[in-house]
């Protein structure tokens, strides 16, 4: 009987959009990695210094680039649209009921058995 052969599938990105390519470049070039003016291919130049400047962090250098050092560059997540981005609402800020409690309110509290 024939042995089924399996194919190896590939998860996740598996290469840099160009555009993200030139913006960590410009990141780089900011902060003194780079000196060679952005071009939007991940070359040996570029992964040898986003590999500097993680070692320099003292985070991984396997593999490029690392999420850690993409926020350093200022290139990580923008939360701003985030649904509590800003919110400065604390637990204290919630109002609580009022103290006229409904009646089916005061039933629970009576059969809870539960006084005040």
């Amino acid at each position: 009987m024939p042995v089924a052969s399996k194919s190896h599938k590939l998860h996740g990105q598996q290469a840099i959009d160009s555009e993200r390519v030139t913006a960590i470049q410009s990141a780089l070039v900011r902060e003194h990695y780079l000196s060679t003016e952005p071009s939007g291919r991940w070359d040996s130049e570029t992964q040898s210094a986003m590999l500097k400047f993680q070692a320099d962090q003292g985070w991984q250098t396997r593999l490029t680039p690392d999420s850690r050092a993409l926020i350093k560059l200022g290139l990580g997540p923008n939360h701003s649209g985030a649904i509590n981005a800003g919110a400065s609402t604390s637990f204290t800020d919630i109002s609580t009921p009022s103290a006229a409690t409904s009646p089916q309110a005061q039933g629970f509290v009576a059969a809870s058995g539960v006084s005040h």
